[in-house]
Formats: structure tokens, sequence, C-alpha cells
């Protein structure tokens, strides 16, 4: 298994069912020296706005968010579902578990 960090649009019960035909359990973690940035992407119907991590000069910054466990068949098709403005790299969570986020690109 492998633990993805979630911070935005994955926490969401109804996105969970469309990107993993499931509901997803996870446990309350923080990711420290980083913070959230405004983003707008361009969806079918026009611009949406969405918010993206990036790491900041202030390592008290925490962003608050839940840790999922989760296959790599799961991670294939959240890579399908970000778009090219995220990337997904490995973290080092407050309480000491590694998982993957998706940061900005």
């Amino acid at each position: 298994m492998e633990q993805l960090f979630s911070y935005g649009t994955l926490r969401s019960k109804e996105i969970q069912r469309q990107v993993f035909n499931r509901i997803l359990i996870g446990k309350p973690d923080q990711l420290l020296g980083h913070k959230l940035k405004s983003l707008q992407i361009e969806e079918e119907f026009g611009m949406a706005d969405y918010v993206v991590v990036v790491p900041s000069a202030d390592a008290s910054d925490i962003i608050h968010g839940v840790v999922f466990d989760v296959s790599n068949a799961d991670l294939a098709k959240v890579d399908i579902f970000e778009s090219n403005s995220y990337k997904r790299v490995r973290v080092k969570l407050k309480s000491g578990t590694e998982a993957w986020i998706y940061m900005e690109n």
C-alpha cells in the first residue's frame, strides 16, 4: 500500500467515487513548511479555481489534510485525474508518514 496526502478535492466523497469507484478511509495529518497557492485551471466549461501546494520560506506554515491508503493502481488513476498543473512527489508529514502529494508542477 501507498499513502496519499490530500488537501483538496480528493477529500470529497463525490470525487472519490468518480476517481476510485469507492469511498476512501483516511486519517488527519499535516504537511509542514508548505503553503497553498490559488490556481486557475481551464476545464470543459471554462476556468475553475483550485489550490496547489508550494514550498514555503516559513517552516511553521502548515497544510492540514488527510492521508489515505491507496494502491499503485489508485495512484495511476489520480495521475490521470490531476491536471498538468500538478506533479506527484513524496513528502514526509508531521506524523512521520511518507506520502505522495500533488504539488505545483
